[in-house]
């Protein structure tokens, strides 16, 4: 017994050294700077903890003017950022198309209280009799996302562990289609609630007003005469941007991009740089770029929040700042821009940990005022997940190797899921709030458990059952089980 222990013990700290290299690392923002450097440090000035980021993209605009630069690194590769780098700017695009019907309104071609129905006349369910301006400014009682199957939701579920594309497969009809069986809400239509749904039925329907797709409409009427050229909306992976950002989670985990069309009007699959929108700021600044009087704060959410079309206004103190965020899976965005001071911002980063402070800071707000960046999820939820993850298999595989009544088969699946809990707690776990340090301890207590496990094996029988093959099954249906899991969150 004692010389099992001892080379537990040797064991667990070679696999503790071994697990110091492969232990996970969380993204911090590089030094690396491209661009106008005194914006560059004035920028790295507003980052309230580079933890967490790996990249940013910055232009900030002041008396017309457009500086921009660039901090940290595109990918893992230590590519560094630089102004034209393509970035998801996720929800921002909810600006664009909230611009596209002011446009669209200018031009007499729609008037924002015509109904849905009226402009997309393919559309037959309830949700036809809303109107645009309701869609601009999520005030028409519709869900944050277009209602779905089960397997619909089951898809969406597996993404988000996989850290895949939720969104893939979803064109035109599938929005039209969810148009036709959703009702807005009698108790929430006329209030703002925001939604994704409704600003994508807004583009989908004002393209199909011209008799063009979304993307056609909004590269005529905005892109091109701003010459926002590197904007791009990717409705296919063949669509992305070459030399483009590559998005993580905040604790280190690479993400896939996101691109289809159906939720395009509202921030699936557009990319953009600091560059382009720093363009549309200024131009929006100046009046001069179409639909400019989107920004319009026409309707009240709350004492300090109106919004426009696709615009928020919010007071910060005694500023009031016109804005939009984005959020997808591996990216952020802020966009935001102050009348008073003829000042406007752009924060694009290429982890999902929030640029919003850094924006706010960037146009003067005061820090109590600026904030913090919002956690993708509670806190607690990551944490969780590393720490449980990382030593519910050691401890599970150490107390089935202690057990008097043993067998092989059994022994093989505790070790798989030992191992299995490893790479969940390195790909899943919050590692930018728990010490990463935790990994390799966990990785020293499975490797310890499993030679005790080891020690036994000449003595096991291979299966210990009165009925071996539902033993046998139970194994085998575990470890796929086990592997399904390992294969969801492999890059």
């Amino acid at each position: 017994m004692r010389r099992t222990v001892v080379i537990a013990l040797v064991a667990a700290l070679a696999a503790s050294l071994v697990g110091a290299a492969l232990m996970p690392r969380v993204p911090r923002l590089g030094a690396q700077v491209t661009g106008d450097a005194d914006l560059a440090r004035l920028a790295r000035t507003a980052v309230p903890d580079p933890t967490g980021h790996r990249g940013l993209a910055v232009a900030l605009v002041e008396n017309g003017r457009i500086r921009t630069a660039g901090l940290g690194d595109r990918d893992a590769d230590g590519q560094p950022v630089e102004a034209g780098t393509a970035f998801e700017i996720g929800s921002v695009t909810k600006v664009l198309t909230g611009m596209l019907l002011a446009d669209q309104v200018a031009a007499g071609v729609v008037h924002p209280d015509d109904r849905l129905g009226a402009t997309w006349p393919a559309l037959t369910g309830p949700a036809r009799d809303v109107t645009l301006a309701e869609l601009a400014s999520h005030r028409a009682g519709l869900p944050r996302l277009a209602p779905g199957s089960v397997l619909g939701w089951a898809r969406i579920l597996w993404s988000n562990v996989s850290g895949g594309n939720p969104y893939a497969g979803q064109d035109t009809d599938t929005i039209r289609n969810a148009a036709d069986r959703v009702s807005p809400d009698a108790d929430e239509r006329g209030e703002v609630h925001y939604s994704n749904l409704g600003p994508s039925l807004l583009g989908h329907a004002l393209a199909a007003r011209a008799g063009v797709a979304y993307p056609d409409l909004l590269r005529e009427r905005l892109l091109q005469p701003l010459g926002m050229n590197a904007t791009v909306i990717a409705t296919h992976a063949a669509d992305l941007p070459a030399a483009r950002a590559h998005g993580a989670r905040a604790a280190g985990r690479p993400l896939d991009p996101w691109s289809g069309v159906g939720y395009a009007p509202a921030g699936v699959g557009p990319w953009s740089t600091a560059e382009d929108l720093g363009r549309l700021a200024a131009a929006t600044l100046a009046g001069t770029a179409p639909g400019a009087d989107a920004t319009t704060a026409r309707f009240r959410e709350d004492e300090n929040n109106r919004v426009g079309y696709g615009w928020f206004t919010t007071r910060h103190g005694d500023h009031e700042v016109i804005w939009h965020n984005g959020a997808t899976s591996g990216f952020r965005s802020y966009l935001g821009l102050e009348r008073a001071t003829g000042r406007a911002v752009v924060v694009l980063g290429n982890t999902d940990k929030g640029v919003e402070p850094i924006g706010r800071r960037l146009l003067g707000i005061p820090e109590k005022e600026a904030g913090d960046a919002a956690p993708v999820a509670p806190v607690w939820i990551g944490a969780g997940l590393a720490v449980a993850f990382t030593f519910l298999g050691g401890l599970s595989l150490l107390r089935t190797a202690r057990r008097r009544e043993l067998d092989r088969v059994t022994v093989v699946a505790a070790v798989v899921w030992a191992f299995a809990y490893l790479g969940l707690a390195h790909r899943m776990g919050d590692w930018s709030v728990v010490p990463a340090w935790l990994w390799p301890l966990g990785a020293g207590l499975s490797v310890a458990a499993a030679t005790v496990a080891v020690t036994r094996w000449s003595a096991l029988p291979v299966v210990d059952a009165r009925v071996p093959w539902r033993r046998l099954l139970s194994v085998a249906s575990s470890l796929l089980a086990a592997v399904l899991a390992l294969a969801a969150v492999s890059d």
